[in-house]
């Protein structure tokens, strides 16, 4: 599953710059998260970096984007590919 950002984040921009995919960007009120782009780090990092980092605890896994490790994998391939 993508990760997404909840309306508990409060800007800290500390999420952003440790998305190895450059997933995270700057939405009208607060950060959000490109599911097209979130592997939820994985072929980069064993747990995702923006919910290690996270201050709130506010970036969930976004049930309207269900995928398998299997699925983010290979995500992950094909974004590195490009």
């Amino acid at each position: 599953m993508a990760l997404k950002i909840t309306d508990e984040c409060i800007n800290c921009d500390v999420c952003e710059p440790v998305c190895p995919n450059e997933a995270i960007y700057m939405g009208v009120e607060i950060f959000e998260i490109d599911p097209s782009l979130c592997t939820e780090c994985v072929g980069h990092f064993d747990e995702p970096q923006c919910v290690e980092i996270c201050p709130v605890e506010c970036i969930p896994k976004d049930e309207n984007n269900p995928e398998t490790p299997e699925q983010l994998l290979a995500k992950y391939k094909i974004l590195v590919a490009e």
